[in-house]
């Protein structure tokens, strides 16, 4: 094998391994509310979840792929030494925050290893500012979108069937909700697993195997897919119980509602362009059911717990992969 290919194939293995993490470590915002709700066993859960984050290969376009590849830092900058610290920045944090059962962003893991990797090497001027405070303003905007909308199919739902016998509601819900986690597995997929797609295409866009126009290979496509698909086959246990049980307890009709508000959200991230935080957009979906019945059914110092996760997880990304940059360009010279 060529010696300037062999680094590229390892950091390819490397992207495929973030993107299981990612897949196991969002098991829970696929699969939660369905455990919870004992619609599904866990082993059903995640095979349903793993095949409709797969079949998302089908439906979406690549224009979050091309967001995180290009539209976080120069593309220029890139090169093996920043994509391993990018990589290994994420794949650590997202270890931490599976251990300690925290549902953290992968999306903003990522996107904080390759800033921090980036700028080590190059300064704040490599950082294109439009696709991060785009990603931003999302860390916002997705967890308050996805408790709007869960909030309002749980109006709207509750007041639909308010005269309704509620073992009939439970019956029904319980099949409406393999609809409503199929259609937020297939926005997860849609989503997570095209920033893996990013930094794959943008390293060998960056090395020169794709000439000069950046697209996402199909075989990249397929096995950043695949990766996430296996990965949410293994799911990420401590997490699901953080979501399904501690936030807010659920009913079938409530998991329905909360994924689809979640699921409404990351559909319309996804045709924009938007590396959004599924764990974010769940999480907000799930507080917006709770505090629909009574304010006090959401656990707070739960979601005050989640929420400092989310704060610390872009700079403590970026502080591991800036220091395992240093250790790439010491070591693989």
């Amino acid at each position: 094998m060529d010696s300037t290919l062999l680094p590229i194939v390892g950091l390819v293995a490397l992207a495929l391994i973030f993107d299981y993490l990612n897949g196991f470590h969002d098991a829970a915002n696929s699969i939660a509310t369905i455990v919870s709700t004992r619609v599904l066993s866990p082993r059903q859960a995640v095979i349903w979840a793993a095949f409709f984050n797969m079949l998302a290969f089908f439906l979406f376009n690549h224009e979050v792929a091309k967001t995180m590849g290009k539209g976080i830092v120069d593309i220029g900058v890139i090169d093996n030494h920043v994509v391993f610290g990018a990589l290994m920045g994420a794949c650590i944090w997202n270890i931490l925050t599976w251990y300690y059962g925290l549902p953290s962003s992968s999306s903003h893991a990522l996107m904080g290893g390759l800033a921090g990797a980036a700028m080590v090497k190059a300064g704040t001027g490599v950082l294109v500012w439009g696709g991060i405070i785009k990603v931003l303003l999302f860390i916002v905007i997705s967890p308050i979108l996805g408790m709007l909308l869960g909030l309002l199919f749980g109006v709207v739902v509750y007041r639909l069937f308010s005269k309704s016998v509620p073992s009939k509601v439970d019956h029904l819900f319980r099949k409406g909700q393999l609809v409503s986690a199929a259609a937020y597995s297939l926005g997860h997929g849609g989503n997570d697993a095209q920033k893996t797609m990013g930094i794959i295409t943008g390293l060998l866009f960056s090395a020169g195997y794709l000439g000069d126009k950046f697209e996402v290979p199909g075989w990249v496509a397929l096995a950043c897919y695949a990766a996430m698909g296996l990965g949410t086959m293994s799911g990420g246990w401590r997490i699901v119980k953080t979501m399904g049980h501690k936030i807010s307890k659920l009913k079938p009709v409530d998991g329905f509602c909360a994924e689809s508000g979640a699921a409404a959200t990351l559909f319309m991230a996804s045709s924009m362009g938007v590396p959004v935080s599924t764990t974010h957009t769940i999480t907000g979906a799930i507080m917006g059911v709770g505090a629909m019945k009574r304010f006090s059914a959401v656990k707070w110092g739960v979601a005050g717990q989640i929420v400092w996760a989310w704060v610390m997880t872009i700079p403590a990304a970026a502080i591991i992969s800036a220091v395992f940059y240093l250790f790439s360009k010491a070591v693989f010279k």
